[in-house]
């Protein structure tokens, strides 16, 4: 199905449809009501999409960091405070060809060079944090992460999370040890335990809303993957039928407009 969308989104931007349709959308958003104040996004489709064009992989993962810009741009322009994105599971990592993941670490390797020259995050006084287990990581990449999180640590304005070698149910593993281990050193009570004080033990805790209002998943897949499985427990989950690489503003304000429309009862 995401070749039938590919082709409606082209035939639709050829007979000039495709700016109408985005101005509908757009006001139909602004009307609605409130917006999501923090988006989480499965990154899917990346290798099926440059497989499909007949590029090569790294083409793939171009696209889809070209596209990443992008969303952040308007996702900040709309007003949205805090975007999550999966972009590497320790799945991945196990699983996948080292040659597959080499690639798509180069590509994050340019982008982090270009951030550092640049400074477009800075200049929008973003906060980034890379959550996950980054010592899975490439040296430098991790010593680049680190470094463009202390030179947004300060901001307060904008958050932006990247999940990298990351997996939802080692982060919740994780905090139940380290909240064992303050027991032990007699930090906390075993009394003291609950659902706020475990929220400060992931990785998470930085974030004014930890929990995701609407979270997104491309390229037609219909799960979470083992993705902030704590944090989108009451998150409005939308799956669209267009890989990455191919994500327009539109998709965007589509998944927003079906947010929208639903009642958020949080199990009530």
């Amino acid at each position: 199905m995401p070749k039938l969308s590919k082709m409606l989104r082209k035939g639709a931007a050829a007979l000039g449809f495709y700016k109408l349709y985005e101005k509908i959308l757009e006001n139909e958003v602004n009307a609605a009501g409130e917006l999501p104040s923090h988006i989480a996004v499965i990154l899917d489709g990346n290798r099926r999409w440059a497989r499909e064009e007949g590029v090569p992989l790294e083409k793939g993962y171009e696209e889809g960091a070209r596209r990443v810009e992008e969303f952040l741009k308007w996702c900040y322009d709309l007003g949205i405070k805090t975007v999550t994105l999966y972009a590497l599971s320790t799945e991945n990592i196990a699983r996948r060809r080292k040659e597959e993941i080499d690639v798509l670490l180069n590509v994050l390797r340019r982008y982090l060079e270009r951030e550092r020259r640049e400074n477009e995050l800075v200049k929008r006084r973003v906060r980034v944090k890379a959550i996950g287990w980054i010592e899975l990581l490439p040296s430098d990449i991790a010593a680049a992460l680190k470094e463009l999180e202390l030179r947004t640590e300060d901001f307060n304005e904008r958050f932006l999370n990247i999940a990298l070698a990351y997996g939802g149910r080692a982060e919740i593993v994780d905090a139940a040890k380290r909240i064992a281990e303050d027991i032990l050193k007699g930090v906390i009570k075993l009394e003291d335990i609950d659902e706020r004080l475990f929220e400060k033990y992931l990785q998470t805790a930085h974030l004014p809303n930890p929990y995701p209002d609407l979270m997104i998943r491309t390229s037609g897949e219909l799960r979470v993957s083992n993705f902030l499985l704590w944090q989108i427990a009451y998150s409005e989950l939308v799956f669209l039928d267009v890989y990455w690489p191919e994500f327009r503003r539109i998709d965007l304000l589509r998944a927003i407009r079906v947010y929208q429309a639903r009642s958020r009862r949080f199990g009530a």
